[in-house]
């Protein structure tokens, strides 16, 4: 099943989705480089790769979206939506965390509690996503047996 959100057949999500898992991660170091040497150039920028991070699962989510709503198997689908809701509830630690670090002072801890439970949810919806594509074939496109292959071959990588 290919995508419906894609342009030249390649699917739109997985190439945004890099961009909230990045910056959230690199808003995690952040912080941990603010832990071991006190500078607060480095808080301040995990509290924008966090706000960038937000802007960019906000954007991947679209192309999700729409991905979501092509799915016609059942189990997929609950998978799909698995995946969606962990997402939302990763987006949401992060605004969260976002809105405290605005209010709180370098080094609390709760913000960098936020990061660790909404890297776990990153982490876990990101099996979720991979089974739908790599066990599934959700937004793969088909590709056409050449005159020269089987139905039962399998073709090398």
């Amino acid at each position: 099943m290919a995508s419906p959100a894609s342009i030249a057949k390649h699917p739109l999500h997985p190439m945004l989705v890099v961009f909230p898992i990045g910056l959230w991660i690199f808003s995690f170091a952040c912080d941990l480089v603010y832990a071991a040497t006190g500078h607060v150039s480095w808080y301040d920028a995990a509290y924008y790769a966090i706000g960038g991070g937000i802007i960019g699962g906000l954007i991947a989510a679209i192309p999700g979206s729409m991905d979501l709503l092509s799915i016609t198997r059942p189990r997929v689908k609950r998978l799909g939506i698995m995946h969606m809701l962990l997402n939302l509830c990763a987006v949401a630690l992060f605004a969260i965390n976002f809105i405290l670090r605005g209010e709180m002072s370098p080094g609390a801890v709760a913000p960098v509690l936020l990061s660790v439970v909404g890297l776990v949810l990153v982490v876990i919806s990101g099996w979720l996503g991979g089974q739908m594509v790599y066990v599934h074939g959700v937004a793969v496109e088909p590709q056409p047996l050449s005159p020269t292959e089987d139905v039962g071959e399998t073709r090398a990588a």
